[in-house]
């Protein structure tokens, strides 16, 4: 866990940074977007620029591995993009990082979502739909996938 509580801000800029690093300890060439776009944080290419991609990312401060999304990751799914899920650990720790795919974080969100509507609330209440989703990866299938965007 993160000494001193980052801002919200601070906490997705960071979380940018650290994936670009990450890419290009990795061989990448990386450029983070200006913060003017809705759905990709970086661009990313091999060095020799045969395969291109984008990048969400999406940075926590807690042990939850539950980072919360909103409904167009339904909907918004191409080949060449992913997520990049970053957990945030203490100031000396290295994060961790769970890269998903834009179509298996799709369906994996809506079925989350599908899943949570059809079970009751507390006192036994249906949920209401709304347009929040998380994502989660309680037992580790997408940490460190890196080979996924290979």
């Amino acid at each position: 866990m993160v000494a001193n509580r980052l801002s919200k801000g601070i906490t997705g800029i960071a979380g940018e940074y650290y994936v670009a690093a990450e890419l290009s300890r990795r061989g990448f060439m990386a450029s983070i977007t200006l913060r003017n776009n809705d759905s990709i944080d970086i661009l990313a290419c091999e060095p020799n620029g045969f395969k291109t991609f984008s990048i969400q990312v999406k940075t926590i401060q807690n042990k939850s591995k539950r980072w919360p999304l909103n409904k167009k990751a339904e909907h918004i799914k191409a080949e060449n993009l992913f997520y990049v899920f970053v957990m945030l650990k203490s100031e000396f720790e290295r994060p961790e990082f769970f890269i998903v795919p834009s179509y298996e974080l799709a369906e994996n969100v809506k079925n989350n979502h599908l899943t949570w509507l059809n079970t009751l609330g507390r006192n036994g209440q249906p949920h209401n739909d709304n347009d929040m989703r998380s994502f989660r990866d309680n037992v580790d299938n997408y940490k460190e996938k890196w080979e996924l965007l290979k």
